[in-house]
């Protein structure tokens, strides 16, 4: 359900926190230096970052993320030790305190959880296959969507698209009624007529329409296991 940066050199805090971000089905990629950490953020999208404030410059990091383009948006925690409080200019969304525990990771992760799966559905690309139509300087032509999400989509039997020009992209989703009209950008072309596109205007109704629809496909992988944490 989403992927998490971890920045820590703790065996045990790393093991605690692995384990409890795989019981609700998130991945954990682990980084022990804080010098490494900057490049990475900057190279790669994550749903989630934890900083272990023991390694210093925790505050520094959570700036960067906050910064950073891929990760602006991402839910941040920090580890922390009462006994050694820190000053945060830029607040974490969540604070996990020393010394941890199965209990304790379990019921921050369960009150970040809603978070997480919210941004991971910002960069969710749905595999679909859906026929739609292409408006170009006044022309029409057929093509299907590939995948979709909230920030554009991929099509493939397309005619020929210029990089960086603009076109109107209609298409129903399954099971709806109304047609989607988003204006998009065409970021890539391959001669095989597959496109990846960018959108730039979706009207603000068909937008929640399509954030629900991608959220109920979203949910529609959730583990067993971690639905029946959420029911008991």
């Amino acid at each position: 359900m989403g992927r998490v940066f971890l920045v820590c050199n703790d065996p045990a805090v790393i093991q605690q926190v692995a384990e409890g971000m795989q019981s609700f089905a998130i991945a954990t990629e682990v980084c022990n230096q804080v010098s490494m950490a900057g490049p990475l953020l900057s190279r790669q999208k994550f749903d989630g970052v934890i900083v272990d404030c023991e390694l210093g410059q925790a505050d520094e990091l959570l700036e960067h993320v906050r910064l950073s383009h891929s990760n602006r948006t991402a839910v941040t925690f920090a580890i922390t030790d009462p006994q050694k409080p820190v000053v945060f200019e830029t607040q974490p969304n969540f604070l996990i305190e020393r010394p941890l525990s199965e209990s304790s990771v379990g019921r921050t992760l369960k009150a970040a959880f809603g978070l997480i799966v919210r941004e991971r559905r910002r960069s969710f690309r749905c595999p679909v296959m859906i026929p739609a139509i292409i408006q170009n300087n006044g022309t029409q032509a057929r093509c299907h969507l590939v995948n979709l999400s909230e920030g554009g989509m991929a099509l493939t039997e397309s005619p020929s698209l210029r990089p960086g020009s603009h076109i109107r992209v209609l298409f129903t989703l399954p099971h709806h009624r109304d047609r989607f009209s988003i204006e998009s950008e065409v970021c890539w072309y391959d001669e095989s007529g597959r496109a990846g596109l960018r959108s730039l205007i979706i009207p603000s109704a068909q937008r929640r329409v399509l954030q629900e629809w991608l959220a109920a496909k979203l949910e529609e992988d959730l583990p067993e296991s971690v639905a029946r944490q959420f029911r008991n």
